[in-house]
């Protein structure tokens, strides 16, 4: 296991510089920024983005324990600080081409997901995050009904960032817990 999943939570700007260096920084953290923060991310080179709010923290890939019999959307348990944190391939999980090879810039972004009352960490696996944008409302369009790789539940929006647009997902339906636990369920049957 890695030294950064024994640590203490470093903040999101020491995770920043730590995973790829100034670019993070750079690109706008430490800016004054308009609109709603989304942390931007890459898989299968596309842009994707979940709100800068839904994120605890960014780790580096590695220590991940495997587990028999799940779904091929799990990619195994982490253990992060003493807690056992599911880990997420996130292509596998969003049926979209498979997953990249791994790089050092591919890491495990954790999230925490709420089921009934219970709080849970979860980690997905990206490619390489890239930076933190402000997504002012009237650049971000309707989740489109067709052209997309994914599941339009799985997608709150269209960012339109520098003439990119950034799939934009909705944390709630992506990792629902429920759903993840029938998966599992179902493929220990």
């Amino acid at each position: 296991m890695s030294e950064l999943n024994r640590s203490s939570a470093p903040s999101l700007n020491e995770l920043a510089e730590g995973i790829l260096g100034e670019e993070l920084i750079e690109g706008g953290i430490d800016r004054d920024m308009e609109g709603d923060k989304f942390l931007t991310f890459r898989l299968n080179n596309t842009a994707y983005g979940v709100e800068i709010t839904r994120i605890k923290e960014i780790i580096e890939y590695g220590g991940i324990t495997r587990i028999p019999m799940t779904p091929p959307s799990i990619r195994g348990v982490l253990n992060l600080r003493g807690n056992v944190v599911p880990i997420v391939d996130l292509a596998e999980r969003l049926e979209c081409d498979a997953g990249s090879e791994l790089s050092r810039r591919t890491c495990v972004i954790i999230t925490e997901m709420e089921d009934e009352g219970e709080v849970m960490d979860i980690g997905f696996v990206v490619d390489a995050v890239e930076q933190v944008v402000g997504i002012h409302e009237d650049n971000i369009e309707a989740t489109p009904s067709f052209g997309t790789k994914i599941k339009s539940d799985y997608i709150s929006g269209m960012g339109n960032v520098d003439e990119e647009f950034i799939i934009l997902l909705d944390m709630d339906r992506v990792f629902s817990v429920t759903e993840l636990a029938t998966l599992v369920e179902t493929a220990m049957k």
